[in-house]
């Protein structure tokens, strides 16, 4: 009978340093991950895009909307677009392949294919570069009718 006890005490004070143990690492976890947030330089890059959100109205279903997302590049330092990417597969961007020097523009264009949609659309696209801030999105949006 003590033995069968001391076993259950043993065990409820292993199960306890062990919750203890993982309650001091995601602790810690979250202390490291505050302290070790991204801070941006002044100098960085900024994409600044003429407009955002483009309307392309109404379209019938099967159409292709073709549109070339203009920006600057008005912060101090090249910017370099790593990657460019859609919702869903309708819709296919393409970045510019070489940094734009502060001061100079460049274009994302992007096709969005209407097949197989239908009704009010919102085609979100997600830049991620080197700018600050480093993630921007563009829109296309508009109406895709029945093909009739």
């Amino acid at each position: 009978m003590k033995k069968v006890l001391l076993f259950a005490i043993a065990a409820v004070a292993f199960a306890a340093c062990r919750n203890a143990n993982n309650s001091a690492t995601e602790t810690s976890n979250v202390s490291v991950g505050a302290n070790t947030s991204k801070v941006i330089p002044a100098d960085a890059p900024v994409i600044t895009f003429e407009r955002d959100i483009f309307d392309f109205k109404k379209i019938k279903q099967g159409e292709k909307v073709q549109h070339e997302f203009k920006f600057k590049n008005t912060g101090k330092s090249p910017l370099i677009i790593s990657s460019a990417s859609a919702t869903c597969g309708c819709t296919v961007p393409e970045p510019p392949k070489e940094p734009i020097l502060p001061g100079k523009e460049g274009v994302i264009k992007v096709v969005f294919n209407s097949t197989g949609k239908m009704g009010m659309q919102d085609k979100v696209v997600t830049v991620i570069s080197n700018a600050n801030p480093n993630a921007t999105t563009v829109h296309l949006v508009g109406e895709v009718l029945e093909k009739k």
